[in-house]
């Protein structure tokens, strides 16, 4: 299958519970039955090869060292297929049984009620398993990138239909692809996204060096997740690009780090994530003496965990590679209840830079976002200053969607890494003088707008308004005319 075919594949799948379950929950029972389905196909077709290879030898072509992944007798999706009656409850028992053969796979098809048939009743079960059964998901049939690029289709529909939950397990992949390019994750190096929902992040690292040509397969990532299902999405996602470099936990970041050595938080060379945003449920007295030394510049207040976020992120860098970039609102650059914890960040010297985006770039949501890059140790050309860089005007947007077209992502990493004054768009700053501002990080208060900008904005704006003129017009044109057509008597101009 091309890709095309592919995606209109597997959101066929989806179509067969629109109406029987919420479109938030689709993703408990699409992705597990995908995953299951691909390394059913795989194992196959690993199992054909070993035969041929071996003469026809069945004892070796089912030996495990053959396959990717081992796939108990009785645990195959044929063996599923089979069934006509209590089909949940026999899936439940393969997918169980492939997860206690392969310690990499504990928990991957999370926990949906598989068994439960006043929500998912055999009919609908099979419906599911025939539309998965018309093609084969062998490797042959839909190479690796193929089959990532479908599932990360599916992943942006789930994403689509989601409403207020989606920026749970979905970051605009745009934005990523800005956030990998600043970073500049290199081979060999380890990444972490402390909250990283469905692996989009890390897996755009590996994606970004392997379109460089360079080795990528040397790459370390590492995750966590608080929702179970997300995390389960985030494995399945690395699984189906072929990736085999990773670690993913489930679990709170704040509450509790699953990513220590020797007791203490593990180091990493690039940190990249999409926190949660203004977390107001979070255990801030645990954090006032937190275990793990997190809170060097303070506890943040309760209605907003940002920091404490951000403080995790510093806590977990290398002390000489470390970098990192944090997608965040607009409010962590200049919020009063914030600002001893930014002043000592900015006095620390850690902020590399402040990248001001554009409105709805945060999914289903039309706040404003920013990136905050920091580094632990900088490079002698950059200490002590801060490139200030706005970009909210470089976007693409339609309707309540934004995102970065490549222009954009190219002429915002240019301004990051060439680290000079561009008038109107980048500026940089001694950190003293931010301080003056009592550790402000505020775009306008450093970027001001060229005149062309102003009027730009102002051309722009009136635009606008002409066209809302136009299409107010229009309905009141189409309102008389109705009610004209009623007999509606209407007054004389």
């Amino acid at each position: 299958m091309n890709t095309k075919e592919l995606e209109a594949y597997l959101w066929g799948a989806a179509n067969i519970l629109r109406g029987l379950i919420d479109a938030a929950d689709f993703k408990q029972y699409i992705f597990p039955l995908l995953f299951f389905k691909r390394i059913s196909d795989v194992w196959d077709e690993e199992y054909q090869q070993a035969l041929d290879e071996s003469g026809g030898d069945l004892d070796y072509a089912k030996f495990r060292e053959q396959h990717r992944f081992d796939i108990p007798d009785g645990c195959h999706w044929e063996n599923v297929r089979k069934k006509t009656t209590n089909v949940g409850a026999a899936l439940q028992k393969a997918l169980r049984g492939i997860e206690k053969a392969n310690d990499v796979l504990v928990e991957v098809f999370g926990d949906a009620q598989w068994t439960n048939k006043r929500r998912m009743s055999d009919e609908n079960m099979l419906d599911l398993i025939e539309h998965f059964s018309k093609y084969k998901l062998s490797v042959a049939e839909v190479p690796h990138d193929i089959m990532g690029e479908g599932y990360e289709y599916l992943i942006k529909k789930f994403a689509d239909d989601s409403g207020h939950t989606a920026a749970e397990f979905y970051t605009n992949r745009t934005v990523v692809k800005l956030m990998t390019m600043i970073t500049e994750p290199q081979s060999g190096e380890s990444v972490y996204d402390p909250t990283c929902g469905s692996g989009g992040i890390l897996l755009n690292s590996a994606l970004h060096l392997k379109e460089q040509g360079k080795e990528y397969r040397t790459l370390k990532l590492y995750g966590q997740e608080l929702n179970l299902i997300t995390s389960a999405i985030a494995r399945i996602n690395m699984f189906m690009h072929n990736v085999d470099e990773f670690q993913i936990a489930q679990g709170n970041t704040l509450d509790a780090p699953q990513f220590l050595e020797n007791d203490e938080l593990r180091k990493f060379d690039v940190i990249m994530a999409n926190p949660p945003y203004s977390v107001k449920r979070w255990n801030q007295a645990k954090w006032m003496n937190d275990p793990f030394g997190r809170n060097i510049w303070g506890t943040p207040p309760q209605g907003n965990a940002d920091y404490a976020f951000q403080q995790h992120i510093m806590a977990s860098l290398k002390p000489n590679s470390g970098r990192s970039v944090t997608l965040f609102p607009h409010g962590v650059l200049f919020r009063d209840a914030e600002s001893d914890i930014r002043k000592k960040m900015i006095a620390g010297d850690f902020v590399d830079a402040v990248i001001g985006l554009g409105k709805n770039l945060f999914y289903n949501s039309s706040m404003e976002s920013c990136l905050l890059v920091c580094r632990a140790k900088k490079p002698k050309e950059r200490k002590g200053k801060i490139i200030f860089i706005n970009a909210v005007n470089e976007l693409r947007i339609e309707r309540t969607n934004a995102w970065l077209e490549p222009q954009h992502i190219q002429k915002i990493s240019d301004a990051y890494w060439k680290f000079k004054d561009v008038d109107g768009f980048a500026k940089v700053m001694g950190k003293e003088a931010v301080m003056e501002n009592n550790g402000n990080l505020s775009l306008p208060l450093y970027v001001k707008p060229t005149q062309n900008d102003s009027e730009h904005n102002i051309e722009g704006l009136l635009a606008d308004v002409k066209s809302g003129q136009e299409q107010m017009n229009a309905s009141l044109e189409t309102l008389f005319e109705k009610l004209g057509g009623l007999g509606v008597r209407l007054p004389r101009k």
